[in-house]
């Protein structure tokens, strides 16, 4: 028996049956630990947004570790490079003139953003908007704020007691829905609305046409803080933008970042803070109390740093955009195997083949694998296509071709 609990996992099934190990990686592919290649359909957990085996990552966080490797953000703390990674940042922001806070990953980010909605309306003299609103089939990380946050309701279960009491969930899809949230408890209660562009884990569903901009609209109509959920989607994953807050004109008042920001070489986080939310924190004589040990972790800097490099050099917000049509060519004719319902593709780099049973998709993920490809199961028997952008359209031909085999 080993010793490792696996995150989401039937442990009981995993000794079992026993894990799947991958040794290696490179560009659009990894190997298990027997050798055997595997197209990776998910750019490891939607992050592997340059591909896998970048040595100049590698050689950039090597090389900031021997310079320092992290000390602290807390107080007027700071290393070079992470310096420069916000101001790098700032510059590629939604909203002009954004501060950058550091995080070791999403689901800070996402804690970090519900905790500042809240704080912030404390520092503008409103104490009483304290609730925060998510959606139907949301997922927004793990931690306690993020839980009580997503619309997978799976996921709260099997715990006593209510972890954030503060929080509703509305349909996903339904603008309407937010306005009608308002009426009943109305906005002087309300702090935030939090949004995913694209869906994630939780199947990954693209937005109804205008669905963005008409919430986005809501809030702003009704002084409620409108947080973008970007740690799918961010960093080249909408599709030719940097963010989907910058491709449908989004001005968040918050955006969490994490995964394409260093493309999963080291956990790293951001949270993007529009201008009039920190100025209250930035004018003097105010703390926010509030921060990680690894925030802002050199290394990780590092790794980010390289990374956008890369993304620049190599012209990879086009190939997002060129990954986009294709993901969308070459799988929605699967939609016509009657083993599919449906394929959700056309925005952005991602893709779900939902299966029309979806007790079918956690096995299936085991079958593809004897077809050559690498991929898991998200939401309600969905399989997820979020590949690197550096895939090629022959190697997006080949993964829907062994998709199509495995289906029979």
């Amino acid at each position: 028996m080993g010793s490792l609990w696996h995150g989401f996992a039937d442990m009981g099934a995993v000794e079992r049956d026993g894990a799947f190990v991958l040794a290696r990686g490179e560009g659009a592919y990894v190997w298990d630990e027997d050798g055997t290649r595997y197209l990776d359909a998910t750019g490891g957990l939607w992050f592997a947004n340059v591909g896998h085996g970048r040595r100049e990552i590698a050689d950039a966080v090597a090389a900031q570790l021997t310079r320092v490797a992290h000390y602290s953000n807390f107080g007027d703390l700071a290393a070079p490079v992470t310096r420069e990674l916000a101001e790098r940042l700032a510059a590629l922001a939604p909203v002009p003139g954004s501060k950058i806070f550091f995080t070791s990953g999403g689901s800070d980010g996402v804690d970090t953003a519900a905790k500042l909605a809240r704080r912030y309306w404390q520092e503008m003299g409103r104490p009483e908007k304290t609730i925060l609103v998510g959606r139907q089939k949301a997922y927004h990380g793990m931690h306690v704020g993020g839980t009580s946050l997503a619309g997978i309701p799976v996921n709260g279960e099997g715990y006593t007691g209510v972890f954030m009491p503060d929080t509703r969930t509305i349909e996903w899809d339904q603008a309407k829905a937010l306005t009608a949230l308002i009426e009943e408890i109305g906005a002087e209660r309300i702090a935030a609305f939090f949004a995913e562009p694209i869906i994630g884990a939780g199947g990954v569903y693209l937005p109804p046409e205008g669905y963005l901009a008409e919430v986005r609209q809501i809030c702003r109509d009704n002084d409620i803080l409108f947080v973008a959920d970007e740690v799918v989607t961010g960093f080249g994953r909408i599709g030719g933008s940097w963010f989907a807050s910058s491709r449908f004109g989004l001005e968040p008042d918050l955006m969490t970042t994490a995964k394409g920001l260093t493309s999963g070489y080291v956990p790293m986080g951001a949270v993007f803070i529009a201008p009039h939310i920190a100025e209250p924190f930035f004018a003097g004589g105010v703390w926010w109390r509030h921060g990680y040990t690894y925030g802002g972790h050199a290394g990780a800097a590092a790794a980010a740093m390289a990374n956008l490099d890369i993304f620049e050099r190599e012209n990879l917000l086009d190939a997002s955009k060129n990954l986009e049509s294709l993901l969308h060519q070459y799988f929605s004719p699967l939609a016509e195997h009657p083993r599919v319902a449906e394929v959700r593709s056309g925005l952005g780099a991602v893709a779900a083949v939902q299966l029309a049973d979806p007790a079918e998709a956690l096995p299936f993920v085991k079958t593809l694998r004897t077809h050559g490809i690498s991929t898991r199961a998200a939401g309600q028997g969905a399989l997820q296509i979020s590949p690197s952008f550096v895939m090629t359209e022959p190697q997006v031909a080949d993964m829907a071709a062994r998709f199509t085999k495995a289906l029979g």
